[in-house]
């Protein structure tokens, strides 16, 4: 589902004016591998990623996405990293400011495969030999959370 029907029917309110929205980052791990896929929407190569639904637990949409997107089934180990990204403008003039909740995932069950459109590829990749990703950022989540520091790092707070 590329855009969740609750963003449309605001959107429709507000038009293209500036959206805060929650979205989430799954780093599901494996062994020593994490997932990644290739969005559909412009090839970039990312862990799984979502918004979060109205009245729904984050962690319970990190968990969500993984399925809907990878046909994975994981389980959400901890928060790693609070962030906002900036303000992104779509083709179409909408503007939606994300604050990020990215969870340290574990594989539970299930063969990756992009499972609703949202996703090219997906598939398990080697930690120690990551690709260089269009988006650094995405490099930082996995980065947080590979790490082994249990308390979850937020930005800002000056």
């Amino acid at each position: 589902m590329p855009t969740p029907d609750f963003v449309l029917e605001l959107r429709r309110k507000i038009g293209t004016d500036p959206l805060p929205l929650v979205g989430v980052t799954a780093v599901v791990t494996r062994g020593g591998q994490v997932l990644l896929g290739r969005r559909s929407d412009n090839g970039h190569l990312t862990p799984v990623t979502g918004i979060v639904d109205p009245g729904e637990e984050p962690a319970d949409a990190a968990v969500r996405e993984t399925l809907e997107e990878a046909g994975v089934v994981c389980r959400v180990e901890r928060l790693v990293w609070v962030h906002q990204i900036p303000r992104i403008t779509y083709e179409n003039g909408d503007q939606s400011d994300y604050l990020d909740l990215t969870f340290r995932c574990t594989w539970v069950s299930g063969e990756p495969y992009p499972a609703d459109g949202e996703m090219t590829e997906v598939g398990w990749y080697d930690i120690q030999g990551l690709p260089e990703f269009e988006q650094s950022d995405m490099r930082r989540r996995i980065d947080a959370a590979l790490r082994e520091h249990p308390a979850a790092r937020f930005e800002g707070g000056r």
